[in-house]
């Protein structure tokens, strides 16, 4: 938090979803925003003057499982940390830590440290919760999650990893078509968790049914699931068509082909979420590494498991934000805003977090004309800063 009430002029400051010319954003001494104004000389004498750069909302990565090396199923509180540091110098201010279908005892241990580590506090970008990717998928569309340790759904089960992750569950991925998926997506729901819809071979009615019970969105669309077919539009369809699903898409050019992306996001628009799935090689050199259960290799920053599918991305949300923008041929602004604001309120938090209003945590970033990255806050308090921290080096080896 910030000790003191601050005040910062900027060239520019995105204030919701439109620019405000050379402006003053204020934050209090709780790191919320107190006022967004256009700078008056003789009201703020005493501002902090960023220069020519551009105030923005802080990225949130609402799917992503690593970096720098570490990965959440490290379930240690040093790979977390060192992901934070990471994320908050590419302009991510709070990440959701996701695990990946792997035996209970390890998954347990990984969704305990998350809740331990958001507790104690990490250096950068802030965690906001968990996400469960797996183990509820069936085999057709497994993706890089090992079959023998998928598992079936059991309310009692659920109950378990909400108590191992001390309440702070805050999404669960599964297949629709699995037996009880309509009763677990429900009692989720009631009890405010976010349920996603994938690596599944679905029908269209499955998926619509299961969106139509409480599930909030379809994971990474495209990639793990039965495509858009003319004669069964399967999950990618009913994804597109519902009016309250969330899409998370992966914009890195390698697991979706850019025209792709643009039809879903003609079809869903403001509903469409980016995300990383980055792994622990994420900003690492090409080479062996492992995801969960698997040994994979990356070369030219593409994860393959050893049968050659896609694991994971090395996208960062930034760079994501860069590709979709210039591909769909979108205002910056709206394409910054669907990695910040989308996913805030697909996580149901945009009343604190995603666009830069008053009230609102003062969790931001200082963007160069270049996109490069000034300044990241997170609750008004600077977490980087690229001329004192450069970017962090790896830790988790």
């Amino acid at each position: 938090m910030a000790s003191e009430q601050q005040h910062y002029r900027a060239q520019r400051i995105l204030h919701g979803d439109h620019w405000l010319q050379d402006a003053v954003l204020s934050v209090d001494s709780q790191g919320n925003i107190s006022a967004i104004a256009a700078y008056d000389p003789q009201q703020h004498r005493t501002v902090t003057d960023l220069g020519a750069v551009s105030l923005m909302p802080g990225l949130i990565d609402s799917h992503v499982h690593g970096s720098q090396g570490c990965d959440v199923m490290d379930a240690t509180h040093a790979s977390l940390n060192t992901m934070s540091r990471y994320f908050a110098s590419l302009g991510v201010t709070a990440f959701v830590a996701t695990t990946v279908t792997a035996p209970v005892a390890k998954i347990r241990a990984a969704l305990a440290q998350v809740a331990k580590s958001k507790q104690q506090g990490v250096e950068g970008a802030e965690i906001l919760g968990a996400y469960l990717e797996g183990p509820y998928f069936t085999e057709k569309n497994k993706g890089a999650h090992p079959t023998q340790w998928f598992r079936e759904l059991a309310v009692e089960e659920l109950d378990n990893w909400i108590s191992y992750s001390d309440n702070q569950l805050l999404k669960v991925a599964l297949a629709p078509e699995k037996e009880g998926a309509l009763a677990a997506i429900r009692y989720l729901a009631n009890q405010g968790i976010s349920v996603m819809l994938g690596h599944t071979d679905a029908s269209y009615q499955q998926v619509k049914l299961a969106l139509d019970a409480g599930a909030k969105g379809i994971v990474h669309c495209y990639n793990g699931m039965r495509g858009l077919h003319h004669r069964n539009p399967g999950v990618v369809g009913a994804g597109l068509l519902h009016p309250e699903c969330y899409v998370e898409m992966i914009a890195d050019g390698h697991h979706v082909h850019p025209a792709a992306i643009e039809v879903a996001h003609r079809c869903c628009g403001s509903r469409m979420t980016l995300i990383t799935d980055a792994m622990c090689a994420t900003g690492m050199p090409d080479g062996q590494y492992t995801l969960g259960e698997y040994q994979v290799e990356m070369k030219q920053g593409v994860v393959t498991t050893q049968e050659g599918g896609l694991a994971g991305s090395t996208l960062t949300l930034i760079e994501g934000v860069k590709n979709i923008q210039r591909w769909l041929n979108l205002p910056f602004e709206q394409a910054w805003l669907m990695a910040s604001h989308t996913p805030a309120k697909s996580l149901g938090i945009q009343h604190q977090l995603g666009t830069l209003e008053v009230g609102k945590r003062a969790s931001m970033v200082a963007l160069g004309s270049d996109f490069s990255i000034d300044k990241t806050w997170v609750n008004g308090r600077l977490v980087f800063d690229a001329v004192v921290s450069p970017r962090q080096e790896a830790l988790c080896i």
